[in-house]
């Protein structure tokens, strides 16, 4: 089976619009899919596939930013979406911080109509990127970060942090799947993570993510196996913004691994 349970639309930082990434989706094949929008729920149908509901989650582990996705199983989503609208009240106060830090620079960007959005969209940096390259102070987004929005740079600020013990609390509340995002971007950290807050419900591991070869999947396996959680996956598609993740929708599972999946998401 094809899966993707991890991919991004332009209501946080992805370049395709939810139409077109459900054309996408459909395109590939996908058979089970879910957009996982930064702390932000896109819902959309595809075709022939099975569609959940989905969020990337961002929390904090000592001053570490931690990734966590939460798939809805049937539960009280409605716990979940209203911690998240805290969420994305903060963001869009950072952005406002960051824009008058862009203006400091002799960059003026006019971020009022991305703060009057009421489509419960995430914003950040990505936003400020593409508008730096539409004021024509960097060739690319890529150039807008590396001189002015890099994690600790000139115009950055760190995000709200939401403890991830408590956003497992949270999603646990909602009856959410929760699975630890990209195990790579953490290395050995994940596999504590994961044992500390199993119990919790933190019992997945995303080992069959997109940009992963045969080898670093092959290891993520390995530990999930050990750790006796469940192992998830996708793409981590961004689209045009982030070419360097993927490049292409759908990530496809062997029988067992998919039936142990599917088990995964049905409602606790």
């Amino acid at each position: 089976m094809r899966f993707d349970l991890h991919c991004h639309s332009t209501r946080s930082d992805g370049s395709d619009a939810p139409e077109e990434l459900a054309r996408r989706a459909a395109a590939a094949a996908v058979d089970v899919f879910a957009v996982t929008d930064h702390d932000t729920c896109t819902p959309i149908d595809v075709p022939g596939a099975r569609c959940l509901r989905a969020v990337e989650i961002t929390c904090d582990d000592a001053g570490v930013t931690i990734h966590m996705l939460a798939y809805d199983r049937g539960g009280a989503w409605d716990v979940l979406e209203r911690a998240l609208d805290d969420m994305r009240i903060a963001r869009r106060a950072r952005l406002q911080a960051m824009a008058e830090r862009l203006a400091a620079l002799g960059i003026a960007v006019d971020v009022a109509p991305l703060l009057a959005e009421t489509d419960r969209r995430a914003v950040g940096r990505p936003d400020l990127a593409r508008a730096v390259v539409a004021r024509g102070h960097a060739s690319s987004m890529k150039e807008a970060f590396a001189r002015y929005l890099y994690d600790g740079g000139p115009v950055d600020l760190p995000h709200r942090t939401w403890p991830i013990a408590d956003a497992i609390a949270v999603g646990r509340a909602a009856g959410a799947a929760l699975s630890l995002a990209h195990p790579h971007f953490y290395e050995q950290r994940s596999a504590e993570l994961v044992r500390r807050h199993k119990a919790d419900g933190l019992t997945g591991l995303e080992a069959f993510y997109g940009a992963y070869d045969l080898a670093r999947r092959r290891r993520w396996i390995e530990v999930a196996d050990d750790l006796g959680a469940t192992c998830t996956g996708g793409s981590d598609w961004h689209g045009t913004e982030r070419p360097d993740l993927a490049t292409k929708l759908g990530v496809d599972f062997p029988a067992k691994r998919a039936e142990a999946l599917l088990r995964w998401l049905e409602p606790s």
